[in-house]
């Protein structure tokens, strides 16, 4: 028989509420992300990984000047000792502080295809190499001297720096992006000259506030240049809040060719744009057609941009071509600021411009601080030696009788000459050759000089104003590094007013004009037609539709509809669907109640007056610019209230007003008698009894009223022939023979 399986003891279990356990463990996972991967320390505006890859750097001696190192040693020891996280993660992370297009002021020197502009991946770590730059030195300057904490590394076998010495204003130089959870951090880059001298105010005026530093700081100084145009207002308001958007465009000129031509050459495109898929979605659109005015864009680039950008004709507006560019394509882009960073390395805090500034000088000063107490107990050590060696040379025949005779030597010179431990051990543990006859005013001479320096250390360290005073020269050092006469220090990026242009221009830049026929169905669905088609008897209409009404115009021309609920809506006859099929119901284009129709569909030429009138049989005169609306909701100018509805409207065009009824009555009276209004209900322009107002004209008594007949053709009375039914406002009126029985005058707009 085979043994008989025990089956194992059941574990403990504990029951936990789910909703509990999620929230423990979401909160740590939110924690862990905005502590240790997405926000940048205040203090040295880094992030883990960076802080880790210099350190790394700085411990395998990569300081500017020396041999470059393969870029895999310094992810593979990076990854070891300080970040067990992915190895391509670091290497882009690395990459990234190289780039001289990312990086306002690069931390890595790079060796090898690191990237470019154009958006191109870096060649991998095996074949690139890299070494610190300056400004990476500056950001470890002290580091040995106890300038910041440490704190023990992933694995408790080394320890590494909670915080950089930051001798560089570097979270606003260089910038920082980041997405953690339930918050973000975007803050571009700034020029290190300009936030130098604004800290320079902070210390001499430390409750200055953000916006007296822009007298400095005028905004973001991003490695690519470009044009910031936003006003002086909105920046400031960015800077005092912490958030806000930049504006950046382009730079451009133009180049004058032969015989009359010329050609558009834009030079700086905006931060973090890759230049290849830019001028990829320029040719889509020149495709697509979408960008008229183009007639061809080419990339010249070599070390520097120069992208080419060649007009249809010679006879646009250069500014036109780079408005409509703007609009459509990432030649103008927005760029966020979001001062979302940790406080002390622990809070996240969304702060403004003067408190950014102010974390790390307060930094400066800490490190400082740190900094001579270190060297103080360094230089305290060092005369205790000295004192030692003072005494051995003016007693170094007994000293070394003592170390020859003694078997315990230490305690007995310690007893002899009132030495201590340390002195005593820094005597036994002396060089023979260290006996010649000078060192004595050596070593009188290093005492001295110790001694003042010393002097000057406590100095510092008993006044706050002597080390506002060290951290300002400090501060003024890194000033004239990076001042505007460097060319790393120069202000790359300008500011400028947007110009102002004619939006229909604008508009109208963007579509190609080419003659249209818009077909609208008797039920609302809109199409166009490609060119002037006068037959439409071959068009196909849904079952129990049939054609409504047809009018030419072009792609770039504007419509304006007016519905029965009294409102004008505004309409692109480039939005509208192309005549395949159907089209589309007009309603998809504007918000229109269901139980609205259209009165009349038109294209908006400006400059025009209509007679508006309603059902009921008021109305007045309009200017066709106060009929144009901006929002799909359209634009309320006849006040009507259900069951009466806008019935109809008709061009300004003569000296007389013909309305007529549904009870096939028409009164005629002078245009004069209509007010002129922008919106209302009008005035009374027939009085019925059982009926309603049916159309309106508007005629010149010299040339009398005209009507088309059933079958289309123009029929007309004289002014003579009209006399029976001229009269006055709000008057009845009397039977119109001859008239169409339809009651309309077959007028379009």
């Amino acid at each position: 028989m085979g043994k008989r399986l025990i089956p194992p003891e059941p574990a403990e279990i504990h029951e936990v509420q789910l909703r509990e356990a999620l929230e423990e463990r979401y909160l740590a996972y939110a924690l862990s992300t905005i502590m240790h991967r997405a926000l940048p320390d205040a203090r040295d505006g880094l992030k883990p990984v960076h802080r880790r890859i210099l350190y790394g750097m700085r411990l395998l001696r990569l300081d500017p000047g020396t041999a470059f190192k393969k870029s895999a040693k310094i992810v593979g020891d990076v990854m070891g000792s300080f970040h067990p996280h992915g190895d391509q993660a670091i290497y882009d992370a690395m990459v990234r502080l190289a780039q001289d297009f990312a990086s306002r002021y690069p931390l890595v020197d790079g060796q090898g295809n690191f990237g470019n502009i154009d958006g191109d991946n870096p060649a991998a770590y095996r074949y690139t190499e890299a070494r610190m730059t300056d400004v990476a030195r500056l950001l470890l300057e002290g580091i040995d001297e106890d300038a910041v904490e440490f704190r023990p590394n992933y694995d408790g076998q080394t320890k590494e720096p909670v915080v950089l010495p930051g001798g560089f204003p570097n979270l606003l130089a260089n910038g920082s992006q980041g997405i953690a959870v339930g918050m973000a951090t975007a803050i571009p880059p700034h020029n290190a000259a300009e936030l130098c001298d604004a800290a320079l105010h902070l210390i001499d005026k430390p409750d200055a506030k953000s916006k007296s530093l822009l007298k400095w700081v005028k905004g973001p100084d991003f490695p690519t240049g470009g044009i910031i145009i936003d006003s002086k207002e909105s920046i400031a308001e960015a800077y005092m809040t912490g958030r806000g958007a930049f504006r950046t465009r382009a730079k451009w000129h133009q180049e004058e060719g032969a015989r009359g031509t010329w050609v558009i050459v834009v030079t700086e495109i905006p931060w973090l744009v890759q230049k290849s898929r830019l001028i990829e979605k320029i040719a889509e659109f020149l495709n697509e057609k979408k960008l008229p005015l183009l007639g061809d864009i080419r990339d010249e680039s070599a070390e520097d941009i120069r992208i080419v950008i060649e007009p249809k004709s010679r006879n646009v507006d250069p500014e036109l071509v780079m408005e409509s560019l703007f609009k459509l394509t990432e030649l103008e882009s927005r760029i966020s600021l979001n001062l979302n960073v940790l406080i002390k390395g622990k809070i996240p805090k969304v702060v403004g411009l003067a408190e950014c500034l102010r974390e790390w000088l307060d930094h400066l000063r800490d490190v400082l601080l740190r900094r001579s107490a270190h060297r103080k107990a360094q230089i305290e050590h060092r005369l205790e030696v000295l004192g030692g060696y003072l005494i051995a040379y003016l007693n170094i025949d007994k000293v070394i009788k003592i170390i020859r005779t003694e078997d315990e030597p230490k305690p007995a010179l310690m007893k002899a000459f009132k030495l201590t431990e340390v002195q005593a051990d820094a005597i036994l543990n002396m060089r023979l050759r260290s006996l010649r006859k000078l060192e004595e005013m050596e070593i009188r001479t290093e005492d001295k000089n110790l001694r003042n320096e010393l002097k000057g250390i406590n100095k510092i360290l008993g006044s706050e104003a002597e080390q506002w005073a060290k951290v300002g020269e400090q501060v003024r050092t890194v000033r004239d590094m990076f001042g505007p006469k460097t060319p790393l220090g120069k202000r790359r990026t300008v500011f400028a007013d947007a110009p102002e242009h004619d939006l229909a221009a604008l508009e109208e830049s963007l579509v190609e004009r080419e003659p249209v026929t818009v077909v609208v169905s008797d039920k609302g669905w809109v199409r166009t037609l490609k060119g002037h088609v006068e037959d439409l008897s071959n068009l196909s209409f849904k079952t129990d539709d049939k054609l409504g009404f047809a009018f030419f115009a072009e792609t770039t021309s504007k419509l304006l509809l007016f519905a029965t609920n009294g409102k004008f809506y505004s309409l692109d006859v480039a939005k509208l669907p192309g005549g395949r099929g159907h089209g589309e119901p007009i309603r998809l284009f504007i918000d229109m109640e269901q139980e609205t129709a259209i009165v009349s569909l038109f294209v908006n030429t400006g400059g025009r007056k209509f007679l508006v009138a309603s059902h009921e049989g008021q109305g007045f005169v309009v200017k066709e610019d106060d009929c144009v609306g901006t929002t799909r909701k359209g634009k309320q100018v006849l006040n009507v209230e259900m069951p009466n509805e806008a019935k109809a409207i008709t061009t300004i065009a003569g000296d007389q007003v013909a309305v007529i009824g549904t009870n096939h009555k028409m009164v005629i009276f002078p245009l004069d008698q209509v007010p002129e209004m922008a919106r209302g209900r009008g005035v009374r322009l027939q009085k019925y009894k059982g009926a309603g107002l049916s159309d309106v004209a508007v005629f010149d008594s010299k040339a009398g009223l005209t009507w088309k007949d059933s079958a289309g053709r123009e029929q007309g009375l004289s002014w003579k022939e009209l006399s029976d039914w001229r009269g006055n406002r709000a008057d009845a009126g009397r039977l119109a023979h001859g008239l169409p029985k339809s009651n309309k005058f077959g007028r379009a707009i």
